[in-house]
């Protein structure tokens, strides 16, 4: 039996709240559904096998079917069965023969197995209505577990402000499946992301703020299961409120907890990476898990021409009805969850145009965009957008509400196509330099609206970036269609790796060129795990069905150029942290120095950027200078960021002032840790760069000057 249960009869219970909820007596369980005729809860033993309590939830109200078990505790392991018709025409698709997860269910018990039997409908039949299938799938279906509440946190949230935030993509599994200095049980868990080894690494590199790929529970398509390759990035939910049951270590939702309290213990923030727009159901022809069964017609988006089918802005099969007040209430009552009991300090909402999505299409002021504003349980919370989906009008980046951020692309293909050397490009480039605020610069939106990034899960590495110009995605199983097509990628003459010197070199280059743009641009740089030492998936842009050696980090093979990359990065990042007063989180347009902070733009001649030099087609070189007022030296300081992505060196002449009487380089990535020779650091009048480089140099004062005869080059 499961824990503390003794036969009794369900007494009637309480409509709210959703879910199963221990009071310290007996549970209350509550499950919506507007348009079921009967609801039965089925008791398991403790284990999950075998079912040994059936009830019929007494109580309907408010839409809502309600019962209290008295003697049940924590450990009780349940599931449903809701009995409606099925009319898929109408939008229903009730059948009590399919097992049925809670949509509130906190933890898993059991394993998903797939198999046809948790198909509603029947697959031999070929007729044109769709018939019921009466086959039971309980031997196949995890069951839900009964959960107490988890003690308070030790450690306050860091709340680390917005424009201070440097972000770091990360999957938990493949972040730690193979590191060495884990012990081997805690690999691949909430336990082995939380290892001192870990979290030293993220601490030392500079990092604030770890986005998870997702740590909701979820499955493999049937498709993927097909071709015995399995859903990897997470992007397939099962339940929102139930961690991945293979990220436990154990059985105990405590370890999510420890993983959270040791990131804030280190003044490290745990941002998770979130699927509130379609679930693992899928289309018409997809398995009946839980919310199909439950209330089909209210939880998801379908075609009012016929029901049967769905809208499918997700390209997934199935959109969540974001504009149902019961899907908004599950949506933000388990943001509240997770951000409250377990912690978290934000989210990455995956597709999310789809929480914004009316009847009549995408609107800022939807019924979740209203409800998440007023919450004071999430008030505090970073919420960063994916703005786009395939639905129609699906791009929306720039048009979510203020207190969003967003994954902005635009930033990620201007970087990648100054850096090809693209023609016409520079304009845009100072754009997403800048903060993109021709994007962002409205209803009081600041420039850490905009996450910037090079790469991301979704796509190439930064080492295939530089090294591959095809997608290379043949062992995904779909002939190398899938992933993106076009993805302003270069080999530099050779597709894939290379014993050829200078190409290895003008590679290794490149990298760190793409990470200087990313970390001194304006906004908030977001790095890919495994990107600051040369990571690479031989060519595959789409991996999210490789679960195997391609996507897990290989931390005993990082290669002498990684580490030199991992210094480099590491370098970066302390550079944007010394001068972290000049990334202020307001636009700046003013190039006067009565401002407080002014954004200046030079060209190679060191003559000011006029509208004509914005419109040279071929134009390489770009001087972007940022100064600002010292926040405790009483001085103003002027950085210095040359941009120059020619195929061969040029000199730029840098600009003069009363004020200046020379530039100290502090960065250049013709080197391969970044760090100029301290004998050779200094420069005056003009700075001769090197083929494809990024150099960061600080302005000098009259006192600061060290001796400089000429014209100096530094060579890294």
């Amino acid at each position: 039996m499961s824990p503390g249960l003794k036969k009794s009869i369900l007494q009637d219970g309480q409509s709210a709240p959703l879910g199963a909820h221990w009071d310290g007596e007996g549970i209350n369980f509550a499950l919506y559904s507007a348009h079921a005729e009967r609801v039965e809860l089925c008791i398991f033993d403790i284990d999950g096998n075998r079912e040994i309590e059936r009830f019929t939830l007494p109580c309907w109200n408010n839409q809502v079917w309600h019962g209290y078990l008295p003697g049940a505790g924590p450990g009780t392991v349940y599931a449903y069965r809701v009995h409606g018709p099925y009319q898929p025409h109408l939008g229903h698709r009730f059948n009590p023969h399919k097992l049925l997860l809670d949509p509130y269910c906190r933890q898993l018990k059991g394993r998903f197995i797939w198999s046809d039997l948790h198909y509603g409908f029947d697959v031999k039949h070929t007729g044109d209505e769709e018939v019921a299938d009466k086959r039971d799938n309980q031997h196949n279906m995890p069951k839900c577990v009964v959960t107490a509440r988890l003690p308070m946190a030790k450690f306050k949230k860091p709340r680390v402000a917005m424009a201070e935030t440097i972000l770091y993509e990360s999957h938990l599994k493949g972040f730690t499946i193979s590191h060495p200095a884990i012990p081997e049980a805690m690999r691949g868990k909430f336990t082995g992301m939380a290892h001192k080894n870990i979290i030293s690494y993220l601490k030392a590199l500079g990092i604030t703020s770890v986005e998870l790929l997702p740590i909701q529970s979820f499955i493999s398509e049937s498709f993927l299961h097909n071709k015995n390759l399995s859903n990897y990035w997470g992007y397939n939910s099962l339940c929102f409120f139930a961690p991945h049951q293979d990220y436990l270590q154990g059985d105990s939702l405590l370890e999510i907890r420890q993983m959270v309290d040791l990131y804030h213990e280190a003044g490290l923030e745990l941002i998770m990476d979130v699927v509130f727009n379609h679930t693992a159901e899928g289309g018409r022809l997809g398995p009946t898990l839980s919310l199909r069964g439950i209330d089909n017609l209210s939880y998801y988006r379908l075609q009012s021409e016929d029901r049967s089918f769905y809208i499918n802005d997700t390209g997934c099969g199935n959109t969540l009805n974001m504009s149902h007040p019961r899907v908004i209430q599950m949506v933000m009552d388990c943001l509240r969850y997770w951000a409250d009991e377990l912690q978290i300090d934000g989210f990455r909402f995956d597709l999310a145009p789809v929480l914004g999505r009316e009847t009549h299409g995408y609107d800022q002021g939807s019924g979740f965009f209203d409800a998440l504003l007023q919450d004071p349980a999430l008030s505090g919370v970073k919420l960063i957008a994916e703005p786009w989906d395939i639905g129609p009008g699906g791009y929306q980046l720039g048009n979510f509400p203020p207190g969003w951020s967003e994954w902005n692309d635009r930033f990620r293909d201007a970087g990648r196509r100054f850096w090809r050397a693209d023609p016409g490009i520079l304009p845009e480039f100072a754009r997403r330099l800048h903060g993109s605020s021709d994007i962002f610069e409205h209803a009081g939106r600041r420039p850490s609206s905009s996450i910037n990034y090079i790469c991301s899960h979704d796509g190439f590495t930064l080492n295939d970036l530089v090294s591959y110009r095809e997608r290379h995605n043949e062992n995904n199983g779909e002939k190398n269609l899938d992933g993106h097509r076009e993805n302003f990628s270069d080999n530099f003459g050779i597709e894939g790796p290379t014993q050829d010197t200078t190409i290895n070199v003008i590679r290794q280059r490149q990298q760190r060129n793409f990470l200087a743009t990313l970390i001194f641009s304006q906004g908030v740089p977001m790095l890919q795990a495994g990107d600051e030492f040369c990571r690479s998936l031989h060519g595959n842009n789409n991996a999210y069905c490789q679960d195997n050696e391609l996507n897990w980090i290989n931390w005993a093979g990082i290669s002498k150029d990684g580490i030199n990359q991992q210094a480099f990065t590491r370098h970066l990042i302390s550079l944007r942290k010394s001068y972290q007063f000049l990334f202020p989180d307001v636009y700046i347009h003013d190039a006067t120095y009565s401002s407080e902070h002014t954004i200046e733009w030079f060209n190679n001649s060191g003559d000011a950027m006029q509208s004509t030099h914005w419109q040279e087609h071929h134009a390489r070189t770009l001087g972007y200078m940022i100064s600002g007022q010292h926040p405790t030296q009483k001085k103003r300081v002027k950085l210095m960021i040359v941009f120059h992505a020619g195929r061969d060196a040029v000199s730029f002449k840098l600009p003069q002032s009363s004020s200046v009487s020379g530039w100290e380089i502090l960065l250049d990535t013709a080197s391969y840790t970044g760090q100029p020779d301290p004998h050779n650091c200094r420069v005056d009048g003009r700075l001769n760069l090197f083929s494809c480089s990024t150099v960061v140099l600080l302005a000098l004062g009259k006192k600061e000057q060290l001796e400089v005869h000429g014209e100096v080059s530094y060579e890294g």
